[in-house]
């Protein structure tokens, strides 16, 4: 979220055209207190129960019945459908930044 928070002007052109999501199965008091301290320019929504991460395919069951988020990112157009998704997204790879950016022009230049 450091990498997203730190590149929001460039990647999502500064919140113009733009609204960035994030969903995690963790608790929303504890997502709105984490987004408070590090500043995130995002909206945090909570699925403690990972109904909307499984339904995308943005969780992980593991064996022993443990839920995780899988970071999946999914660009939605002006017409409500999945434009992209970048699954699992490399946030520690900056060339995925420059996909997730040319993906966002390509979405926000659409009629």
């Amino acid at each position: 979220m450091d990498a997203y928070r730190d590149q929001y002007a460039k990647v999502f052109h500064g919140g113009k055209d733009v609204v960035v999501l994030a969903v995690s199965i963790d608790p929303a008091d504890t997502l709105a207190a984490w987004a408070k301290d590090k500043g995130y320019p995002v909206t945090f929504l909570s699925d403690p129960g990972a109904v909307m991460g499984t339904k995308y395919g943005a969780t992980i069951t593991l064996k022993d019945g443990i839920v995780l988020d899988n970071r999946t990112l999914f660009i939605v157009n002006k017409k409500g459908k999945i434009a992209k998704v970048m699954a699992p997204f490399r946030e520690i790879d900056p060339t995925a930044y420059t996909e997730l950016g040319e993906a966002l022009d390509k979405v926000t230049a659409e009629k």
